[in-house]
């Protein structure tokens, strides 16, 4: 490899959220953290580069954004995706959580229901909440250690005045990616009840090998309404620069979503996002074809050392992204009680399952996107605190 994720880079003392609030989140600061999902690995050299010729111009002022900067997205979809996208239908947003709410914002009314699929990442359960619509529950089923839709709780969703789907694909945090017919079934309860969907695809370039990512909306072919929120932070590593997209084919749609971020007066237009974008979409498939190889290699490694060292714990298989999804229900904990394990015993801070909502009880979600050898110090901790439990 040309580039080098084994090298440790200290992110101490850079305002990290992942290392500087270590001991406001865990209660001790010497804790190896594998939880907010960003990756220890340096950017692509050209996100850097880009960053470092645009700070060296002295002033930092409003900024637009340029033509490039659309064509830059258009070009990775459609090489990586295989998804033709008309310029006109992409939105630029302050980030993939503010675009959740303002889409329901602006494509709902407070009368109507949110779907929401948990366990799920936490803004997607409080978001129809927050904006005053009906949440929803259409919780994932287990199948013999693989997560799939419950179609027929779905249609009761849909039945219930349901006028947006909330689908995460691939999904955070059972690392499921939804295959074509899993989709194709989802898109035609939708169409059957007129139902919107926002489709957050943010994780799409992280898939290992032998699994594709269909995009919702290619899929859909207008059948269904579909707001698809794609971004370079996942996939390169650059999340605290915020700016992302919405893919939203109806100019209405497009209309109310820039109406409900108009009314706050927010923008995602910044010197630094804009070229970090930019330059990631161009110059940074190499880099991530890199990344993906060493992801699986440490997927693999932590499947291994669970199944040799740790048989208590269960990993549920990921399709994609940098996160796992370990069943650790067998250990007979409470979910407080597994915390304590995990940060107190071993020292290693994860995220509690239960944050993803009450379907993730017993679970807890790692990160794997650090060095190998951090993995590795986390897995042994693991294990000799699993031991001394005996």
């Amino acid at each position: 490899m040309t580039n080098k994720f084994d090298e440790i880079i200290s992110r101490n003392g850079t305002t990290s959220l992942k290392y500087d609030t270590r001991q406001s989140t865990f209660g001790k600061s010497d804790v190896l953290p594998l939880w907010v999902a960003d990756m220890d690995f340096a950017v692509p050299e050209a996100v850097r580069r880009a960053l470092t010729v645009r700070a060296s111009h002295p002033i930092y002022g409003y900024t637009s954004y340029p033509e490039s900067l659309y064509q830059s997205l258009m070009q990775w979809l459609s090489s990586r995706h295989a998804w033709i996208i008309q310029r006109e239908s992409a939105m630029l947003c302050p980030g993939v959580v503010p675009s959740l709410n303002a889409s329901i914002y602006a494509l709902t009314q407070p009368s109507d229901g949110v779907i929401v699929q948990p366990p799920v990442y936490a803004p997607f359960l409080s978001a129809p909440e927050t904006t005053g619509r009906k949440l929803l529950l259409n919780p994932l089923k287990l199948v013999e250690g693989r997560y799939q839709f419950d179609f027929a709780d779905f249609e009761r969703c849909a039945a219930e005045g349901a006028r947006l789907l909330l689908l995460c694909s691939p999904h955070n945090p059972v690392g499921r990616v939804w295959q074509q017919q899993e989709l194709q079934t989802l898109l035609e309860i939708c169409q059957r009840y007129d139902i919107t969907v926002m489709s957050d695809e943010i994780h799409a370039d992280l898939i290992y090998p032998g699994t594709r990512h269909v995009p919702l909306a290619k899929l859909a072919q207008g059948r269904v309404k579909v707001i698809t929120a794609v971004a370079p932070s996942k996939t390169f590593n650059i999340p605290g620069l915020g700016l992302s997209a919405l893919i939203v084919p109806d100019q209405a749609d497009r209309a109310a979503i820039f109406k409900a971020f108009d009314s706050l007066h927010v923008s995602a237009a910044n010197p630094f996002s804009i070229v970090a974008f930019e330059a990631a979409y161009r110059e940074g498939a190499d880099w991530l074809d890199e990344l993906l190889d060493y992801l699986t290699g440490t997927r693999d490694f932590v499947r291994e050392f669970i199944r040799q060292h740790l048989p208590l714990i269960k990993l549920i298989e990921p399709e994609g992204t940098y996160l796992l999804w370990l069943d650790c229900r067998a250990m007979g904990l409470s979910d407080r009680q597994l915390t304590q394990f995990f940060v107190q015993e071993a020292g290693v801070g994860l995220s509690s399952g239960i944050l993803f909502g009450e379907q993730g009880s017993g679970f807890m979600r790692m990160n794997i996107g650090a060095p190998r050898s951090i993995i590795a110090q986390a897995l042994e901790n693991i294990a000799s605190a699993e031991r001394a439990r005996k």
